[in-house]
């Protein structure tokens, strides 16, 4: 599919102490920040809001955005990166920025992070990615995580009237939930962001760094137990031990109105209402429940942070389009337009009126990335994880499963 690309003509001028402008003095010039967006990442409306906006407080620079897809961006950004024309500001995914960052060739954002952006009330899940040796080269911008969707309609069949408090009640209502003509829940058997957030909610790490190296952890006892929790959940439906939870897609499996609950992120809601509208009213979302009633448990955050190129011509501007778009006036803005979480944990009150919306920011204080190494994506791409799933819920013994996943991710993160 081709990229959209749409030339904003933007008002914004340089301050004068801002180094990169172009400004020779006596006269005047004018910039272009180019900006790669993720598609679909914000709708045209709140990028034409954000640029009359703009305009307004800086006349004199076109902002050029240039929307780009998913597939592939990895080699696109390290090729930029490397070349002597980056643009000025790219969106990536938060648990890329360790990667980009290993290149020696992003902007430190530190000073910014603290004096202008309030970076103490970041959601960790975004921030902690960005971070390298101290530095800050990633701005959180939003975030998305899983929370459990339900079908009303059956909680009250069961006359279960409120949402579980803790993880034991959970385990009891999808027992319940479970029986002839319905599933309690519809969990697939390799679901490993989902196990991830139980993992960590025990306290265990999917990998840990060790003296500068990074080795697989799922073999300790607290990962463990996290796996166990998952397996304990998962027997209350029938999904498969085998697969994940595109295959099938796991929203057209709620769609058919027999499973009670799946962990998903809210954006899931209108795709099973589309499928089945039947089922328009009649959802309901909580957040993934913790070991305790005091909190949500740990989830996976996914979400984007922004990076300024250091070979971008006009970066200092570009540090300034950064700030704005991170900034809580359009941080509040972005989540109401497109039902992310913000990225401060203080801002979560602006979605209060959006129940899956609402659902995903409590659990987003717990939140979660994969561990912050550069060679993550080669566990990704070969994942060791979900043999190792499966292996478990088929019943073999965990520990060694675990064990043989530990050690494939180690092999994996060798730098």
């Amino acid at each position: 599919m081709k990229n959209r690309s749409l030339v904003l003509s933007a008002a914004l001028v340089c301050a004068a102490t801002l180094v990169g402008c172009g400004l020779v003095p006596g006269g005047s010039s004018r910039s272009t920040v180019d900006i790669w967006l993720m598609k679909d990442s914000v709708s045209d409306e709140f990028l034409e809001r954000f640029t009359t906006e703009y305009e307004k407080q800086h006349p004199s620079v076109d902002l050029k955005v240039t929307f780009q897809e998913w597939t592939g961006i990895g080699k696109k950004v390290m090729a930029a990166l490397e070349s002597d024309d980056a643009p000025e500001v790219i969106e990536v995914g938060n648990t890329q920025v360790a990667q980009y960052a290993e290149s020696d060739a992003l902007r430190d954002l530190t000073l910014e992070s603290v004096r202008d952006l309030g970076s103490e009330d970041w959601l960790p899940g975004l921030a902690e990615p960005g971070s390298i040796n101290g530095s800050q080269y990633g701005i959180p911008w939003y975030a998305a995580n899983r929370v459990v969707i339900y079908n009303k309609d059956l909680f009250a069949q069961a006359g279960i009237t409120e949402p579980p408090e803790d993880r034991d009640e959970w385990l009891e209502i999808s027992e319940k939930l479970d029986g002839p003509g319905s599933q309690g829940i519809y969990l697939s058997g390799q679901d490993w962001y989902t196990l991830a957030g139980f993992v960590w909610e025990e306290g265990g790490q999917l990998a840990v760094e060790q003296g500068g190296n990074w080795e697989g952890a799922l073999h300790s006892k607290a990962a463990l137990r996290g796996m166990d929790f998952y397996k304990r959940l998962q027997s209350h439906g029938n999904g498969p031990k085998d697969a994940d939870e595109v295959t099938p897609p796991q929203a057209d499996v709620f769609a058919k109105g027999d499973v009670a609950q799946i962990i998903a992120v809210p954006s899931a809601a209108p795709l099973i209402e589309k499928a089945n509208p039947a089922l328009k009213g009649k959802l309901g979302f909580f957040p993934v429940p913790g070991r305790t009633a005091e909190a949500p448990g740990a989830v996976f955050i996914g979400g984007s942070d922004l990076i300024v190129p250091e070979n971008a011509r006009e970066r200092s501007a570009g540090v300034e389009v950064v700030k704005a778009l991170a900034s809580e006036e359009w941080q509040t803005e972005l989540a109401l337009t497109m039902n992310y979480v913000p990225n401060k944990t203080t801002l979560a009150g602006v979605i209060e009126g959006s129940e899956g919306t609402a659902a995903m920011a409590a659990g987003a204080a717990k939140g979660r990335a994969t561990p912050n190494s550069p060679q993550w994506a080669a566990v990704e791409a070969d994942n060791p994880i979900k043999p190792y799933m499966t292996a478990v819920l088929q019943g073999q013994d965990p520990a060694r499963a675990a064990r043989a996943a530990s050690d494939r991710i180690t092999a994996a993160l060798l730098p």
